[in-house]
């Protein structure tokens, strides 16, 4: 009589020994996705980095450009304000005899000659007066 082989089970005990390599498995597979995660972290800040450094100088091309208009914008105002109101003073310092008109002391008047500064001699402010004895009393 022939022997009849018995069907092994495809099922397989788990063993102590799997049990290791699957804890290992998830060791090593927990461990590449942190250090790709770090990895991916890493690269998104440093774009973020760039990304800020970006705009900060273009925060400050747009700065410079609207403080240099509105600067001459201010240089305008100032020099019409400052014309105005040379303008309206004119005729009050002609009264007063402080300022002759500008037409008039252009057409008859020479070249005013340079005048060299001559040094004055400067005097020193008064000396300190001089302690004077303090006088013991007698007793």
């Amino acid at each position: 009589m022939a022997a009849k082989k018995k069907p092994r089970s495809k099922v397989q005990d788990t063993t102590l020994r799997h049990l290791w390599l699957a804890g290992l498995g998830v060791v090593a597979v927990a461990r590449r996705e942190a250090l790709n995660a770090t990895h991916d972290t890493a690269a998104k800040v440093e774009s973020f980095k760039k990304q800020a450094g970006k705009l900060a100088e273009e925060a400050q091309v747009n700065l410079l450009g609207s403080l240099s208009s509105v600067r001459e914008q201010g240089e305008a105002r100032a020099s019409q304000f400052s014309a105005e109101v040379e303008a309206r003073l004119a005729p009050v310092l002609v009264k007063l005899g402080l300022k002759p008109k500008s037409k008039q002391a252009t057409r008859g008047r020479k070249p005013a000659k340079k005048v060299v500064a001559k040094r004055t001699r400067v005097t020193p402010g008064r000396k300190p007066a001089a302690k004077r004895a303090v006088r013991t009393s007698r007793a």
